[in-house]
């Protein structure tokens, strides 16, 4: 099994790679950046930093508040406020706009009381959307650092009498210290390379990012050079984030413990209990109210959707399916080698490239190498659903490959004592201790693809579109209520594979 991951860790490498390699093969000369260029490259890392940054900031004492407050309805909350992170980008930002949009609630609000009104597009509209998709992420991975800290250094800290102030010296600091540079760099790849919020809420070409740019360079002008440029770019862009990551990590860790209940947090006061409050009522409303919008202005619009919207609902469920079904296939190997130690290098330039490479250059790419054997078109849904795999790949990864060194280091070594090998071994050994990660990750990897508008924006036909992107078309043509039951079917669905993939890892699972 580790020999079949390190194949197709290369594979997956060539993959990535391939195509941006085929589409500067195929452009008629080296691509040249423009002044326009410039000015998308300046905006990409400049929208990048301030939704990583404003993400993580807001994160902070929404994570610190969880960890510290027990109450009726948290886990709950915590699942739910999770949702945004795994809905359609295009159902979010729709969500955004029936609050912040020019006929949003916000601005029906500020007319009745005599108020201007405030645009959602632009610069100040991707960040709130961008902060809207990945406060959840950034919450979910300060939570567990927070929770990472063993009762008995809480039990010390109590006995020692420490004040607030000295909790955030000596625990809350080095956790962050240690946990922020990872959370900054994964959030910052993933708006760096956001393409959907961009095409939707960019408003004009001064709030261009570098993938909206490869857009067009491949859709309107057909320059491949260009689009080949601006993709390396991007790797470069994102290579250079995870270095300087690297470099600003510093070790938070707490220790380990006997696994003892978590103990309440010294230092507590009415002052801290109010903002831990604010702090968890703040991020709930932001997180939640959209949703509620998209519900209560789709709901109805549902029964009455034509029938391309169901026709394209049918066919992501299927693109969907199989992207999934790709990923796990090709995540559950990976992480088998990378748990045997040997890999772990090559596993996590595998993981960065895959972020940081265009989604769009890699179906561009697949589609010219196809090219002289097939006619590509017809094989547009395929493409998109392996592009989808090779996306959703580093997520499951993150979610795999700890579990996997778990239990090899345990069950493993056991099942090597007792001779077992083969397909035995993994069957009883490693997999029911893979169940909850592997089943967390197809959830992960069939939301995303159902709700991916990506590959499919370029190359997609009438008859063959994905419900994005018929949602997409249904907003450019203002039929607004059709976008909005699309809107609701599409949440829907995502959120059902996402929970079918996550309830069948949790069930009968072994912990």
């Amino acid at each position: 099994m580790e020999r079949t991951g390190a194949v197709l860790a290369a594979l997956v490498a060539l993959a990535v790679l391939g195509p941006l390699v085929a589409v500067a093969f195929a452009a008629e000369g080296p691509g040249r950046l423009g002044p326009a260029d410039f000015a998308a490259i300046r905006f990409t890392l400049l929208q990048a930093a301030l939704s990583a940054l404003f993400s993580v900031l807001a994160a902070i004492p929404v994570a610190r508040a969880l960890a510290r407050r027990r109450f009726a309805g948290r886990r709950l909350l915590v699942a739910v406020m999770g949702a945004p992170f795994i809905l359609p980008v295009i159902v979010a930002v729709l969500g955004l706009l029936a609050i912040f949009g020019r006929a949003g609630w916000l601005n029906a609000a500020f007319e009745a009381l005599g108020m201007g009104t405030v645009s959602i597009y632009g610069l100040g509209g991707i960040v709130l959307a961008h902060v809207f998709l990945n406060l959840p992420l950034a919450v979910r991975l300060l939570l567990q650092a927070w929770l990472s800290v063993p009762s008995e250094r809480m039990r010390l800290a109590a006995s020692l009498g420490f004040s607030d102030g000295d909790m955030r010296r000596h625990f809350e600091r080095p956790i962050l210290c240690a946990v922020l540079p990872g959370a900054l760099t994964i959030i910052f790849l993933i708006c760096a390379t956001s393409f959907a919020v961009a095409l939707i809420l960019g408003g004009g070409p001064r709030a261009t990012t570098v993938e909206l740019a490869i857009y067009q360079a491949f859709r309107f002008d057909f320059d491949l050079g260009r689009a080949a440029l601006l993709g390396l770019v991007q790797v470069l862009i994102c290579l250079a984030a995870g270095l300087l990551a690297l470099g600003l990590v510093r070790g938070g860790e707490m220790g380990f413990g006997l696994d003892r209940p978590a103990r309440p947090w010294p230092g507590d006061g009415p002052v801290a209990r109010g903002l831990d409050v604010l702090s968890i009522v703040g991020a709930s409303v932001f997180l939640l109210l959209p949703l509620l919008a998209i519900l209560l202005e789709g709901l109805a619009a549902l029964p009455g959707l034509p029938s391309q919207v169901w026709e394209a609902a049918l066919r992501s469920i299927v693109v969907a399916l199989g992207s999934t079904a790709l990923t796990v296939a090709m995540a559950l190997p990976i992480a088998l080698f990378a748990a045997g130690g040997r890999g772990r290098g090559g596993v996590e330039a595998v993981t960065a490239l895959s972020i940081s490479v265009s989604p769009l250059v890699v179906g561009t790419g697949l589609f010219l190498i196809l090219f002289p054997i097939v006619d590509p078109v017809p094989l547009a849904l395929p493409v998109t659903g392996l592009v989808n795999a090779l996306v959703a790949l580093p997520f499951i990864l993150r979610a795999l490959i700890p579990a996997a060194r778990a239990a090899e280091a345990g069950q493993g070594r056991l099942a090597d004592a007792l001779g077992m090998t083969g397909w035995t071994r993994l069957r009883l050994a490693i997999l029911p201790r893979l169940r909850r990660p592997l089943g967390f990750g197809a959830g992960l990897a069939a939301a995303f693809s159902m709700g991916d508008l990506g590959v499919i924006a370029l190359f997609s036909s009438p008859g063959e579109a994905t419900l994005p992107m018929e949602m997409y078309r249904l907003m450019g043509s203002y039929r607004t209520d059709d976008a909005e039951g699309a809107a609701v079917l599409l949440m829907l669905l995502a959120l059902a594979l996402f929970w079918a993939f996550d309830r069948g890892g949790r069930v009968d699972a072994v912990a």
